[in-house]
């Protein structure tokens, strides 16, 4: 009796967790499955032969896009995890540890190869960002389009009548950090390689020389890329790993305790993050001053190009 109890509780979460998969979205709303859609459209005669049986002469299983798209989707975060650790180490955790800026720049240089060469930065930040977000938003509109075949609506007004999907607290983290993470990428990379043809001479002192002559702005951009990134990220993570709240479907008391502590968790996960990162980048680099000589000229070349109106 007991080990039925368990393999059913066992059986319930993996049944949750399969179609949380499918896009990023609470379990509450209604779902769709990952491989065979069955909550929206009945299966064909060719739908319901075995997997083997589908698959091409190129090895392909037979999964509908959703199933590639939703792994795509998850998969994509795999491949940015060592660039977030890579950054955090550079721009937080050297900072702190040296309390130095040339010091610290100079220590960056050794990190610079992994993701500024053209291989490194297609692989582990550009790529895996625009398949992440674009696979986010297929998988979104997928569930429009579900949503619309399932209440049978056909025409364009009918479809207006239908209300979206609702995002996800994770989701709209996401979708919030989109335009500042634009910002902090153009400023720090795309601005130096636009204008100067590479970014050798940017580094945490041309960082510390913004926070220094937009000091509410740098501020600004650079606490919501830092929170909202990390509460992204911690909470995708505790997707991937099965360790949401949600996926706890123990009743009672007891899973309610628990499906607290693992909310207190991840959340104490995030501060704690958040906290070490802004401590490095904003109590050491943030109050790192304004730099001086031709340099101090060159980098509010740079930031004149966009705050033209400040600089």
């Amino acid at each position: 009796m007991a080990s039925g109890s368990i393999d059913q509780a066992r059986e319930t979460r993996e049944s949750i967790q399969d179609l949380e998969e499918v896009e990023p979205s609470p379990v509450e709303e209604t779902p769709v499955d990952a491989e065979t859609d069955d909550g929206y459209f009945p299966q064909s005669n060719s739908a319901k032969l075995p997997l083997h049986a589908k698959s091409s002469s190129l090895g392909l299983s037979g999964h509908n896009p959703v199933y590639y798209l939703s792994r795509l989707h998850r998969y994509s975060t795999y491949a940015f995890t060592p660039f977030v650790l890579i950054h955090l180490t550079s721009t937080s955790l050297i900072p702190l540890a040296t309390r130095s800026i040339p010091t610290s720049d100079r220590l960056l240089l050794s990190f610079r190869p992994l993701y500024h060469s053209p291989i490194g930065e297609v692989a582990l930040i550009l790529a895996p960002i625009a398949v992440h977000v674009t696979t986010g938003i297929l998988l979104r509109l997928h569930r429009r389009r579900a949503t619309a075949a399932r209440y049978g609506a056909e025409s364009r007004a009918e479809r207006r009548k239908l209300r979206w999907p609702k995002l996800s607290g994770t989701s709209k983290l996401g979708y919030m950090l989109i335009p500042l993470l634009a910002v902090h990428a153009g400023v720090n990379r795309g601005l130096p390689v636009l204008v100067e043809g590479g970014s050798e001479n940017v580094g945490l002192g041309f960082v510390a020389h913004g926070f220094a002559r937009f000091p509410v702005l740098s501020n600004v951009v650079y606490i919501g890329v830092v929170g909202l990134g990390i509460a992204h990220f911690a909470w995708g993570w505790a997707r991937w790993l099965g360790k949401r709240p949600e996926y706890i479907v123990e009743g009672g008391v007891s899973g309610q305790k628990r499906r607290k502590r693992r909310w207190w968790a991840i959340n104490m996960a995030w501060a704690l993050l958040t906290g070490v990162w802004l401590a490095g980048g904003i109590a050491i680099v943030g109050r790192g001053g304004v730099a001086e000589g031709w340099i101090a000229r060159e980098w509010d070349g740079l930031y004149g190009r966009i705050f033209t109106d400040w600089a």
